[in-house]
C-alpha cells in the first residue's frame, strides 16, 4: 500500500510517499525556521502564512521525486499509484493544521483516494517502522519525549494503546530550550545546542547539584518546571561554566526519563522500547537507554536523527498501521489532540 503523508503542524511543511508503513519512497521538507529564530520563538500567524506559500510547491516536489523513484513516465501515473492520502490533524498549531488538512482533501477528492487523519504524536512512535529491517515486537513502551510532550505508554498492538504517564508542567524538550536560552546559547530551538555545550564538559563537577524531578515516586509521571528553575539559580550563582551546567542539566533530565521506561519496561514486560520526539535525537538519551534496556534483555528501537524531527514520512507510516478512513467533510484540526485521542 503506497500512501501520501502530509504534515503542517508547525513550522515545518512536508510531503511524503510510504510503501507498507517501512519503506521511504520520497521526503520533501520546507521550513520557515530561520523567520523564527528573528523573534525567538514560532508566531503562529507567520507559520501559518509560510505553510500557505509552501503546501502547493511541496507537494508538487514530492510527486515529481515520486516519479523519478519508481522511473514514471508522467504524473498521472503516480497519481493512481497512490492508495491513500494521510495528514496530521493534531495536536499543532491551528492555522498550520488547517493549511495541511485542506490540502488533504482536496488531494483525496481530486485523486479520489481514501483520507486517513493521522495524530502526530503517534506518528513520531512509528518513526521507529520506518526503513527497520528489524520486527518491532508488541507490547512495548514508547517514551515520546518533544517540546511540547513527554508521555510514556505501553503498546499492545497497533492502534492498542495504554497511557501510563507523562508530564505534569513542562516538557522535557521545553526545560532543555529554556535552559539553553538561560545559558546565552540560543533563544530559539536551543535544546541541541545545550547537548553540543554539554559535551564539552570532560567530567561532571556538579553532579547530584540539580534534582532528579519525581525520580523515586511510584508512578510514570514527569515533571521538569522546578528543574528549570534551580537549573536558572544555579546559573545566576556565575561560578560555573556553562558546559558543567549543561552536563548537569542533561545528565538529570536523562536520569529521570531513563529510569521511568525502564521501571516501566519491567513492570509490564514489556519484548521492546520505542523512542520519539525531537528529544529522541539527544545523543545521551539514546546511549543510556539502549545500555539500561540491554541489561534486561530488551531491543531499543530508535529513529533515524532526520525522523526525530517534524515531517511527513512518518504520518504515512502510522497511517499504513492505523488505517481509519474518513470522509472528507468530518475532518477537522484538533490542536490540543491527546496521544490517546482518536478522531
Amino acid at each position: 500500500m503506497i500512501i501520501l503523508g502530509i504534515e503542517t503542524s508547525c513550522d515545518e511543511t512536508a510531503a511524503a510517499v510510504v510503501e507498507n508503513g517501512t519503506k521511504e519512497i520520497c521526503s520533501v521538507v520546507a521550513s520557515s525556521k530561520e523567520f523564527h529564530e528573528k523573534t525567538g520563538g514560532v508566531v503562529p500567524e507567520v507559520a501559518a502564512r509560510k505553510q500557505v506559500e509552501a503546501i502547493t510547491p511541496v507537494i508538487a516536489a514530492c510527486f515529481e521525486k515520486f516519479k523519478e523513484a519508481k522511473r514514471l513516465g508522467s504524473l498521472d501515473e503516480c497519481y493512481k499509484l497512490i492508495d491513500a492520502v494521510s495528514v496530521t490533524i493534531g495536536p499543532g498549531l491551528v492555522g498550520s493544521l488547517i493549511v495541511g488538512i485542506e490540502a488533504a482533501k482536496a488531494l483525496s477528492l481530486a485523486l479520489k483516494k481514501p483520507l486517513i487523519p493521522v495524530n502526530h504524536l503517534v506518528g513520531h512512535i512509528y518513526a521507529n517502522f520506518i526503513g527497520n529491517d528489524k520486527v518491532v515486537e508488541f507490547p512495548s513502551i514508547a517514551l515520546l519525549v518533544s517540546g511540547g510532550h513527554t508521555d510514556l505508554v505501553l503498546i499492545k498492538g497497533h492502534g492498542n494503546f495504554e497511557y501510563l504517564g507523562g508530564t505534569l508542567d513542562d516538557a522535557a524538550g521545553e526545560a532543555f530550550d529554556k535552559v539553553a536560552r538561560l545559558l546565552g546559547l540560543s533563544k530559539y530551538l536551543g535544546g541541541v545546542f545545550l547537548s553540543k555545550k554539554a559535551e564539552e564538559c570532560e567530567e561532571n563537577i556538579l553532579e547530584g547539584k540539580l534534582p532528579r524531578p519525581m525520580l523515586d515516586q511510584d508512578n510514570f509521571d514527569f515533571s521538569f518546571s522546578g528543574l528549570k528553575t534551580s537549573s536558572r539559580r544555579l546559573i545566576e550563582e556565575n561560578k560555573y561554566a556553562a558546559e558543567a551546567v549543561a552536563c548537569e542539566f542533561e545528565n538529570a533530565v536523562v536520569d529521570v526519563l531513563v529510569k521511568k521506561t525502564i521501571r516501566a519496561a519491567k513492570k509490564y514486560k514489556v519484548k521492546t522500547i520505542l523512542l520519539g520526539g525531537g528529544v529522541s535525537a539527544n545523543r545521551v538519551l539514546r546511549k543510556r537507554i539502549r545500555e539500561e534496556a540491554e541489561k534486561i534483555g530488551i531491543i531499543t528501537h530508535v529513529p533515524p536523527i532526520s525522523l526525530c524531527t517534524d515531517n511527513a514520512v512518518y504520518i504515512a507510516g502510522a497511517a499504513f498501521f492505523n488505517n481509519k478512513q474518513v470522509k472528507y467533510e468530518k475532518l477537522d484540526a484538533n490542536p490540543s489532540l491527546g496521544i490517546m485521542d482518536r478522531f
